[in-house]
């Protein structure tokens, strides 16, 4: 019982992402593919892979800050990396 009391008392904010204003779903795209990703599909959602990473982004106008910050931490970027790339 204490297990499970201590594994349920982790709070998800403890593992916060730093925010990241949302932008477009085409803007993100295009720093994405200047840091070495290429769009593999798209639908619902754009596909794009760099070989060893895969990131999913949703066609939303704009892309939720933290959705956004979760992508660019799965690509391996900084913010300011990211910042930099929407120039």
């Amino acid at each position: 019982m204490n297990r499970l009391k201590a594994l349920t008392s982790v709070s998800f904010r403890s593992r916060r992402l730093p925010k990241f204003p949302g932008i477009n779903h085409r803007q993100a795209i295009r720093a994405f593919e200047k840091a070495g990703f290429r769009v593999i599909r798209e639908s619902v959602h754009i596909i794009m892979s760099n070989g060893a990473t895969t990131l999913i982004i949703p066609r939303h106008n704009p892309v939720n800050q933290y959705v956004m910050a979760g992508l660019i931490k799965d690509a391996g970027l900084t913010m300011q990396q990211f910042k930099e790339l929407l120039k």
